[in-house]
């Protein structure tokens, strides 16, 4: 048994969602986590966790799924599915979720079936997504390898040895060696990025000028009142967690109506079993307004129109070029780890406490203030080598923030 595991547990039931002395903990986890869930559950135990909850899922049951349940039956979301999250929420859980997706499992469904169902999903859900992006309580997300997206990043490589090759890009990535004290690293890692957040915040930019020589050429206006966050987060309770591990990023809120010009991606989108490629997104007034993609454009269509808002950006996220994830060079084709390597945007919703106050507001409070309120959250990667950002203040002041795709700020 590779210690590096239970240490990987340990850090996610400690510095991940911080469980709490008598408080509910649910593990949602695909069923090839089964040993790593165990080491969590145990570990949560240990921590004083009242209960430990496990929902199973499984990717190539999904599969199954779509290509064998008519759409009207396969888009209705049980009660017991809503009852089960609602009681969760009411009982004041935090939730670790463990991903291992397998990239482009759904690339042969039928785009727009994936749409209806994760639409009724998303909607079924939508009262209850609060409890997370407005920090009410812990949250924390995590992955592990499957001999499938194990095989895709490392071509070369089969079966296990794909497979511990992942594990060990996910080691490091999650600062875990044989004979270190992650936990600890955790937090000489956070107080760094707490610095970035509090020069960030110091300088209240107005706006930022993206561009580089793929084609970005992006002015996103931050929201008033805005707050630059990443690392480890706060409860409105109070309670320190850290949401995403790995996690590189300082991120905040754009203005929902003051997004202007192009993006061009920089890695792959993974949407819905579908992988998104080569594509690039041009705003007006914080909208969508034409869009294009090499590859699974109907995926990108869909995430666009999912409901009236998800084609607005809810997130803007600074990552230098030269980072720990970015240095490995490997493409993960997950989104936790990618955009961990790299400037990233999110279309859809915005976490409300990137705004002062925003927690404490409903949704028709956050639209006023400009904030995007979504069913969904998507991020995708649109940093490069050589991405130059130009903040300006509410002065008119320019700052030069990123020079050759690195903070110089």
């Amino acid at each position: 048994m590779d210690l590096r595991l239970k240490k990987y547990a340990k850090l996610a039931i400690r510095q991940g969602v911080n469980i709490q002395k008598g408080q509910p903990l649910v593990i949602n986890a695909p069923v090839e986590t089964v040993e790593l869930v165990r080491y969590c559950t145990e570990e949560a135990y240990l921590a004083g966790a009242s209960k430990v909850d496990v929902i199973w899922a499984d990717d190539k049951l999904s599969k199954l799924h779509y290509e064998n349940v008519e759409t009207e039956i396969l888009k209705k979301v049980s009660q017991w599915r809503v009852d089960q999250h609602k009681d969760s929420i009411d009982n004041k859980s935090a939730f670790l979720k463990i991903v291992s997706d397998i990239p482009g499992n759904l690339k042969d469904i039928d785009p727009i079936k994936l749409r209806e169902v994760n639409k009724e999903m998303s909607k079924a859900m939508e009262p209850y997504r609060y409890y997370t992006m407005a920090n009410v309580g812990q949250w924390c997300i995590i992955a592990v390898p499957n001999k499938e997206w194990a095989e895709i990043i490392f071509p070369d490589l089969k079966g296990d040895d794909a497979v511990k090759a992942l594990w060990e890009a996910i080691y490091k990535s999650v600062r875990i060696s044989n004979d270190n004290d992650p936990v600890k690293e955790w937090d000489e890692h956070n107080e760094e990025l707490r610095k970035h957040n509090e020069l960030l915040n110091n300088y209240n930019f107005k706006s930022l000028h993206f561009k580089n020589g793929l084609g970005t050429d992006l002015i996103v206006e931050l929201a008033n009142n805005h707050i630059w966050a990443g690392g480890c987060d706060l409860t409105q309770s109070g309670i320190l967690f850290n949401p995403n591990m790995p996690t590189e990023e300082t991120f905040t809120m754009p203005k929902r109506t003051g997004v202007n010009g192009k993006v061009v991606a920089t890695k792959p989108l993974n949407y819905q079993g579908k992988l998104i490629e080569n594509f690039w997104l041009r705003f007006e007034n914080g909208k969508v307004v034409e869009y294009h993609a090499d590859k699974e454009e109907e995926a990108l269509k869909n995430l666009l129109e999912v409901d009236e808002n998800s084609s607005y950006l809810g997130e803007v996220a600074l990552i230098s070029h030269e980072s720990p994830i970015s240095n490995m060079n490997i493409l993960f084709f997950n989104t936790l780890f990618d955009e961990n390597a790299s400037c990233h945007l999110a279309l859809g919703a915005a976490y409300p406490n990137n705004m002062k106050d925003g927690e404490k507001m409903n949704k028709e409070e956050l639209l006023a203030h400009d904030c995007n309120v979504s069913m969904v959250h998507s991020d995708f990667m649109f940093g490069s080598q050589d991405m130059s950002i130009m903040g300006q203040t509410h002065e008119g002041i320019e700052v030069e923030i990123f020079k050759n795709g690195n903070f110089c700020i």
